[in-house]
C-alpha cells in the first residue's frame, strides 16, 4: 500500500515537470517567433527606402 501511495506521489512529479518543460519550450519558441518577425519587419522598412 506505501509503495502506491509513492508510485502516486513520484507520477504527480512527473507530470508536473513535464507539463512546466513543454510550457517553457512553448514560450521560447514563441519568443524567438516573435524576435524574427520583428527583424523581418525591420528589414523590410528598411529595403523599401
Amino acid at each position: 500500500m506505501k509503495n502506491k501511495k509513492f508510485m502516486w506521489i513520484i507520477g504527480i512529479f512527473s507530470f508536473a515537470a513535464a507539463a512546466c518543460a513543454a510550457l517553457t519550450a512553448f514560450l521560447i519558441i514563441k519568443d524567438k517567433q516573435k524576435k524574427d518577425d520583428e527583424e523581418l519587419m525591420e528589414y523590410l522598412d528598411n529595403s523599401i527606402e
